[in-house]
């Protein structure tokens, strides 16, 4: 079965947000690679494409069975997508989260 991965008006910004994020802590904590932006949407990319074949594999994010957490592979911290699968085939990234964010949390469910 293939799923169709979609975003909310107020998350498709996250992406992007997340990316800067990165980018600013890497350039004040030491000389940044301005190539990181690049490779953190490549990243970004392909963990969502995951979501197109097996959406079901990834750890549960609430209470819901159909929430769930995507974790992105990215430097030492990567990201997290939350998303829901809300009606086979349709799974809504709701957000997505780099873990030194002041405003990061992970629920347990």
């Amino acid at each position: 079965m293939s799923f169709r991965v979609r975003l909310p008006r107020e998350a498709e910004a996250d992406p992007k947000r997340v990316v800067d994020f990165v980018l600013a802590w890497k350039l004040a904590r030491v000389r940044g690679d301005l190539e990181l932006a690049g490779q953190a949407i490549v990243a970004i990319r392909a963990g969502v494409a995951t979501l197109k074949s097996s959406p079901f594999i990834f750890r549960k994010a609430g209470q819901s069975p159909f929430l769930r957490g995507l974790m992105v592979s990215f430097g030492h911290s990567g990201y997290v997508a939350i998303f829901e699968i809300v009606d086979p085939p349709d799974v809504v990234v709701s957000t997505m989260r780099q873990p030194l964010e002041d405003d990061y949390h992970w629920s347990d469910g």
